[in-house]
């Protein structure tokens, strides 16, 4: 009987800033990056667990947090000092889009010791844009990737890489271009967390003090009238529907907006603005990022909504949250939102409006300048994309007026999360493009393999190349070494103790391998570099050879030979 193949692997690039949901600044791609981390976890199969992180310290961190996920796997670390690490697992997986940086520390190393995989977040941002052209100009292979997370997010690449490209040819008469791959696999979410029983439904209401026929309407996410999703087409539409429900049959219409606010001039301004525009509307204010009131919020609630209107938005993880709490939706038809509901069978996008190409020019400008930051820029940007509150109100009649629609809608919703979208099914699309990645190393042709003797990173090169004529000599193999008076190892422990040169330690050269050059050279006399390099196994021979120059440094030897 065959065995199965193992599940293909990565190393997971760790720092607690991608993956923690417990911060006051809580973003979109916080709860991602625990999200994926909580699904590699539990559907991967996996045997080892590589982190791939800065210090055992952080390590130590990762293996805490995972613990606290139930991870019961061996956990490896992966020194990110050390280029070639990330061959261990054959994919170093990054929760965010900067190959680049890591393709050349590769390149150093090997182009084909491992893949590289990265994932989309926003593509708004001058950083991010930034991120994505210079993939072009870096060593980033066809063995590497960079997951979009929605058909848009791929658009927006290829639009973007494509004018880049067009511009290098102009310029450079460049005709070759090498790019990752740009595969789509949607965030996922893990949907049993948001399965619920009649009496947990009822319960939520009853705690949030909701009437039993009274209708809510919840929105879930941060609460930025600049940077997610304008307020005003909801809260109109939501009057609207109000002041119907209260001439046909008096039901009330509540709205949860269960988020959180980056300040105390957003928060006035969403509630001034919830009293004035809608004050037939029951609001409530739920703090989102506490789990229990995200709870409630998805257990009381008949509807979800996000009319998102803004560029930084790709993907939208709170639309798939809904579904798997089996919500009927009205999201706007915009960005990954139109990947995930699909209209009029898990509820209903209504249409969104923007101006032509061309007539954002001075947006982009002002923003390349520095004269707005990425706040003011999307803030601007998204008041020019129009969303119909009268579409909108008449979706959220629609769903309010037939509850066994409500019901379908949600049912078919659920389905659909489940079976596209559960953590379950997305890790495996992972796994199946490292595996994919791996044959990719096997045979694809190599796009600027490294020549020898030349600085893999022209633009972070080895400092003694870039500098190369700043000193009076270099030191070679023929320099003789000589000990000064009382120089040994002693004497090297005692000078590493001063404040000014214990940041060194990290760097320095095996301290017991310099101490015993110090007291051979005391016996012996002056001595040639290359002898003394002789004297110690070949893998500390390059940090010995710069640390004698060091030594000099300190006053413990003095090099003779050329000028010196």
């Amino acid at each position: 009987m065959s065995q199965p193949k193992p599940a293909f692997n990565a190393a997971i690039r760790y720092s607690a800033e991608g993956f923690d949901t417990s911060r006051q600044k809580l973003m979109g791609r916080h709860a991602a990056g625990e999200g994926f981390l909580k699904g590699f976890l539990r559907h991967s199969g996996v045997e080892t667990l590589y982190c791939h992180a800065a210090s055992k310290e952080v390590a130590g961190q990762f293996q805490r947090v995972v613990g606290s996920f139930g991870n019961k796997t061996l956990v490896r670390w992966l020194d990110e000092a050390d280029a070639a690490s990330p061959a261990a697992a054959g994919t170093l997986y990054m929760s965010d889009p900067t190959l680049s940086a890591s393709a050349w520390r590769r390149r150093a190393v090997g182009q084909r010791l491992y893949s590289l995989c990265g994932v989309t977040h926003t593509t708004a941002s001058a950083g991010a844009m930034d991120w994505l052209v210079s993939l072009l100009a870096s060593p980033v292979q066809e063995w590497d990737a960079l997951i979009c997370t929605s058909q848009v997010v791929r658009d927006t690449i290829d639009r973007v890489l494509g004018e880049q490209q067009e511009f290098l040819a102009s310029r450079f008469g460049a005709d070759t271009f090498v790019r990752p791959q740009l595969p789509i696999i949607p965030l996922g979410v893990d949907t049993d967390n948001f399965a619920s029983t009649p009496d947990e439904r009822q319960a939520a209401r009853a705690a949030l003090g909701i009437g039993e026929t009274e209708i809510v309407v919840l929105f879930v996410g941060r609460l930025s009238f600049h940077a997610k999703a304008h307020p005003l087409p909801m809260y109109l539409a939501l009057e609207r529907v109000a002041q119907a429900l209260a001439r046909k049959d008096g039901r009330k219409l509540r709205l949860i907006q269960a988020g959180w606010f980056a300040n105390d001039f957003i928060e006035k301004a969403f509630r001034k603005g919830a009293a004035e525009f809608c004050p037939s509307v029951a609001c409530t204010f739920l703090d989102g990022r506490k789990p229990d009131l995200r709870r409630q919020a998805w257990c009381a609630a008949n509807i979800f909504t996000s009319l998102s209107d803004n560029f930084q938005e790709t993907f939208g993880l709170t639309p798939i949250e809904a579904m798997a709490a089996g919500l009927p939706g009205v999201v706007t038809d915009w960005n990954g939102y139109r990947d995930t509901l699909r209209d009029g069978i898990d509820g209903f996008r209504v249409p969104t409006l923007m101006p032509r190409n061309g007539l954002g020019r001075d947006l982009a400008d002002r923003h390349a300048a520095g004269l707005d930051s990425y706040d003011v820029y999307c803030g601007l940007t998204s008041q020019f994309v129009a969303v119909d509150p009268g579409a909108v109100a008449r979706a959220y009649m629609t769903l309010i007026e037939d509850g066994d629609l409500r019901q379908r809608m949600g049912e078919a919703a659920r389905k659909r999360a489940v079976e596209t979208f559960d953590w379950s099914v997305i890790i495996r699309q992972y796994q199946t493009l490292w595996g994919d990645l791996a044959e990719r190393r096997q045979s694809a042709s190599e796009s600027a393999p490294l020549q020898e003797n030349r600085p893999s990173h022209p633009a972070r090169a080895d400092p003694f190349f870039a500098f190369e004529t700043y000193p009076t000599d270099i030191l070679t193999p023929d320099h003789l070494v000589s000990a000064t008076p009382g120089a040994d190892g002693a004497r090297l422990q005692l000078l590493l103790h001063a404040p000014f040169l214990a940041f060194f330690k990290p760097m320095a050269p095996n301290i017991d391998d310099c101490a015993r050059v110090l007291a051979d050279l005391q016996r012996r006399g002056a001595v040639s570099v290359g002898e003394i390099l002789e004297s110690v196994p070949e893998a500390r021979r390059e940090s010995l050879e710069r640390g004698l120059v060091w030594l000099a440094k300190l006053g413990l030897v003095t090099l003779r030979g050329g000028t010196i």
